[in-house]
């Protein structure tokens, strides 16, 4: 079923859609990949988001606007009428690559084209309760390069939680790590979406806590409850510090397949905290 769905969220409704950006690189696709998978697990809708950049089609109006291959490094005229052509022929592809990824789980989906600045499209579409699925870096990054400008720029901004997918060697014995702090709402709603990435992967998770943290027992086994785990599958660490490359190892120890995280927490507010995410090469969930 293809753009029936409605495209702005609605707020009445108790559960939200898997979006997924879409720009036609190799990382948003591996993105769609993740967000069908997602949908098929929590019976939501899915909706691409396929925006024209306005910048990229004014500046192709200038006469001095050139483009270099990126495979040739041949330098040509920038027209118009060939990046008008070139997105409708992207907007078709990605059209059937969400078509043929939800197909193969069964759900349903639609695609919503829009055109303006990809931050401000995506915003207007996702809701509170979506979950945004992202690749962490699009046609302008090589992979683990660094954190694209449009995820950094989401991933503060987004009302709901975001998702930043990368592909990576699947470790067997790997746990789902969250990052609790002293917002007492944004650990529930971290907990809370740990809770659905473990619910059909079945792993155990890690908590880690800062330095001056503590958890009692009682809450241990509450949360132990809402993950729907055992104790003995729940596991409590203390970061020493914050600093990106003391966390990364940490994370190596435990190895982590997935962080589970606030948009509060003090991990983003750190300077290095962009260095952090590129070098874990995990997905990364943040939660409002």
């Amino acid at each position: 079923m293809t753009d029936t769905l409605p495209v702005q969220a609605d707020p009445g409704t108790t559960t939200g859609r898997v979006l997924v950006l879409l720009d036609g690189s190799r990382m948003s696709y591996a993105a769609l990949r993740a967000a069908a998978e997602i949908a098929s697990f929590t019976g939501a809708d899915v909706l691409g988001v396929f925006v024209e950049e306005l910048n990229q089609l004014r500046s192709a109006g200038y006469g001095f606007a050139r483009e270099v291959g990126g495979s040739s490094g041949i330098s040509r005229p920038l027209a118009p009428g060939d990046v008008e052509q070139r997105m409708q022929r992207l907007a078709n592809e990605v059209r059937r690559a969400l078509a043929n990824a939800v197909a193969s789980f069964g759900g349903r989906h639609a695609l919503s084209v829009a055109r303006g600045h990809v931050i401000d499209e995506v915003l207007a579409l996702a809701g509170p309760k979506d979950l945004l699925v992202l690749g962490r870096v699009g046609w302008s990054s090589a992979p683990g390069a660094r954190l694209g400008s449009t995820a950094k720029g989401l991933v503060r901004r987004s009302q709901g939680r975001v998702l930043l997918w990368c592909e990576g060697r699947v470790e067997p014995l790997g746990r789902v790590v969250v990052f609790l702090n002293d917002h007492q709402e944004a650990n529930i709603r971290a907990v809370q979406a740990a809770a659905e990435v473990i619910r059909h992967s079945h792993r155990p998770v890690t908590l880690l806590l800062g330095a001056d943290s503590t958890i009692s027992s009682e809450n241990l086994k509450g949360i132990a409850q809402e993950l729907g785990i055992q104790e003995s599958e729940l596991r409590v660490r203390s970061l020493p510090s914050t600093d990106p490359a003391v966390v990364a190892g940490i994370l190596r120890q435990e190895r982590a397949v997935e962080l589970v995280l606030s948009r509060e927490c003090t991990l983003l507010q750190e300077p290095g905290a962009e260095r952090l995410l590129v070098a874990l090469n995990l997905p990364v969930t943040v939660t409002p």
